[in-house]
């Protein structure tokens, strides 16, 4: 019996084990709920941690637009990794070391950093608890939550606790809980950090609509923000994941994110 389901190419892209799938919408089909949950199962489909999808921009300063999905089928405004890995790709494809993209977080600047490393300024941070959002006022540096964490906007909201042992953290049952407090209307990324030495720090993350992941590009930017804000580190850091490490850099003009990126294989979607 012939399959006359769409066929969808697509990438499968990683930057330090926080994985991707890409689809570019400019020369295929547009992404819905149904595709991104049915693609993210890893018994059944492709897996991911987030899908992002390259499309046309309206923006008259952008080379191109992207929207990013959640493994739950939900969207995000912002995801550090796969912009630099996407970043990366279109680079080469253009022949150029400077891009431009726009996001629903705003629009974002990349550029080749060398040495295999890819570099996005994910913007300036978020830290009134109405741009996060929060559910109501509060000193966002300093949260009425055990633990006390620090709520950062970088596109999507983020609660980070400085913890003495991230090791010891059971993540996955702190990081489910957290992502529904009530004090995060639209739910919230979790992380935890640890310094480990100067401008360096330890984190593990928890991510809104996926879960526990190896590396989170906007979460190391929280994270960073989070711990100059507090006085723990300066603003320029080293961040240690389970995936690998990331450099973030907060200046006047944004945060800057920093790390290697993987383009793994292309692939065909079938449905």
């Amino acid at each position: 019996m012939q399959d006359h389901s769409p066929s969808i190419p697509f990438m499968k892209m990683h930057g330090l084990g926080n994985d991707f799938v890409v689809i570019d919408a400019r020369v295929s089909s547009s992404v819905t709920p149904a595709l991104a949950t049915a693609m993210a199962d890893r018994h059944r489909g492709v897996g991911y941690d987030q899908l992002a999808e390259i499309s046309h921009t309206s923006a008259s300063n952008a080379d191109l637009h992207l929207t990013f999905w959640n493994s739950d089928g939900s969207q995000s405004a912002a995801c550090g990794n796969a912009t630099r890995c996407i970043a990366a790709w279109e680079m080469v494809a253009r022949a150029t070391d400077r891009l431009t993209i726009s996001t629903d977080r705003g629009t974002l600047f990349a550029r080749d950093a060398g040495g295999g490393q890819t570099a996005v300024n994910m913007g300036d941070p978020l830290l009134d608890w109405r741009q996060i959002p929060l559910a109501e006022a509060m000193d966002t540096l300093s949260l009425p939550i055990d633990g006390t964490p620090v709520a950062t906007g970088m596109g999507n909201p983020h609660c980070t606790f400085f913890v003495d042992d991230v090791a010891i953290i059971d993540l996955a049952a702190r990081g489910a809980t957290m992502e529904r407090h009530p004090l995060f209307p639209e739910r919230t990324n979790v992380q935890f950090a640890q310094v480990t030495g100067p401008d360096q720090l330890r984190m593990r993350v928890w991510e809104r609509g996926v879960g526990v992941t190896l590396a989170s590009g906007s979460s190391s930017c929280a994270v960073a923000v989070a711990a100059a804000r507090r006085g723990l580190t300066g603003r320029q850091v080293r961040i240690d994941l389970d995936g690998g490490t990331l450099h973030v850099d907060w200046r006047d003009d944004g945060v800057w994110l920093t790390g290697p990126t993987a383009h793994v294989f292309d692939g065909v979607w079938h449905g």
